[in-house]
């Protein structure tokens, strides 16, 4: 199968069990966020498909490619995390074009990318702004769009815009979700936010205490939950 598989996956520190036997297919330029409380694994899971976590159990593959024993920097996937792990010392264009400096593309290249990027995520004209002078949501923009410069075969972004207030979250849920399909970026998207995950994601998955419970498109998750604890979770049930 073409995409991500996750296959039985398990994650274990010491004797808690994380992740508990997960099984997950995302297609080639799907959207699929990861949703539940805090401790549920869903991190911890994004973490294990990037290498960052090994596994006690399963196996990761994309494109029907078996991705035990590769090394992060190897797996061709962006990362973006609550934070943005933007760099203070660069200014907007070099963070932009921090993972296209490896690749073997001219100056010219370089820079057409980084502006059709900014101007992707609404922050065209920004290409010498300091890092600091930007807002929280601003940051954030210039973040997806450094992950999306190396055209990642795989984009993971791990609670990408928990930080920011209820409104601007609300708003650049669309925007991520916008920029997403526009570039036709494969996408897991981890959230503890119901509305969130349904303003990104294509199908929502809803874990709990490491289980994955249900996957499945927003609507049907909310007229079809496959269990009482996803039913409350979503707040359908008292």
């Amino acid at each position: 199968m073409a995409g991500l598989e996750v296959r039985d996956v398990s994650v274990r520190y010491g004797g808690t069990t994380a992740v508990d036997g997960v099984t997950l297919a995302v297609e080639p330029g799907e959207v699929v966020a990861l949703l539940g409380p805090s401790g549920c694994g869903k991190s911890s899971l994004l973490r294990a498909v990037a290498g960052l976590e090994p596994l006690a159990g399963g196996r990761v593959l994309y494109d029907g490619a078996d991705l035990a024993g590769l090394p992060v920097h190897k797996r061709r996937f962006g990362l973006m995390f609550q934070d943005g792990q933007l760099f203070p010392h660069r200014d907007v264009r070099r963070n932009v074009a921090y993972g296209l400096e490896t690749l073997p593309l001219t100056r010219q290249e370089r820079d057409e990318r980084v502006t059709a990027l900014l101007d992707l995520v609404g922050l065209a004209g920004y290409e010498q702004r300091s890092v600091p002078t930007l807002s929280g949501g601003e940051q954030q923009r210039v973040a997806l769009a450094r992950a999306l410069a190396p055209r990642p075969r795989l984009l993971l972004l791990d609670e990408p815009l928990s930080a920011l207030d209820r409104q601007l979250r609300e708003r650049l849920a669309g925007e991520v979700r916008a920029a997403l399909v526009e570039t036709g970026t494969t996408a897991v998207f981890v959230t503890h936010d119901h509305a969130e995950a349904s303003a990104v994601a294509d199908r929502v998955g809803v874990m709990d205490q490491g289980r994955l419970l249900q996957v499945a498109a927003p609507q049907e998750l909310r007229t079809a939950p496959a269990s009482d604890r996803v039913a409350e979770f979503l707040g359908l049930r008292a």
